[in-house]
């Protein structure tokens, strides 16, 4: 974990050891050799990046959901929350909030206590308070 070892001391880049670059130029190609290689998580963060427009790269949504759904389909539950939010506000995809809830779902049944607060919100939305509260429990819990 990057916080574990910013903890002891140490500021490089858990696969290469490179130290992490000061600059938003030096970051974006450690993150594309990342991507090159298939991690997961480091594809999510690139849709982030697009998203934002962050690192230097134009803002582009579809490209985010483009990325965000690569990294789902190698496992990334982070992608499948924002998927579920590009499609409940229809950033870069068209707004769909059944696709929300699909992808939300998803990401909840593999423990992510965001998506689990998005689907209790989405009940209530719909007027379920009952299986909305029970959302929220479960959130409550962790994500059980």
């Amino acid at each position: 974990c990057d916080l574990a070892t910013q903890k002891r001391g140490m500021f490089d880049c858990p696969f290469c050891r490179t130290r992490y670059p000061d600059n938003d130029e030096g970051m974006l190609p450690m993150i594309q050799s990342r991507v090159e290689k298939k991690d997961p998580a480091a594809i999510c963060f690139l849709g982030e990046k697009y998203y934002y427009g962050h690192l230097g790269l134009q803002q582009d949504m579809r490209k985010a959901v483009e990325l965000w759904t690569e990294a789902a389909d190698l496992g990334s539950i982070e992608a499948l929350y924002f998927i579920g939010n590009a499609y409940a506000f229809g950033e870069g995809v068209e707004q769909d909030e059944a696709k929300a809830a699909e992808f939300h779902t998803k990401a909840a049944l593999q423990g992510d206590v965001e998506s689990r607060i998005k689907l209790g919100c989405h009940e209530a939305f719909l007027g379920n308070h009952n299986r909305a509260l029970g959302q929220f429990l479960i959130s409550a819990n962790g994500a059980q």
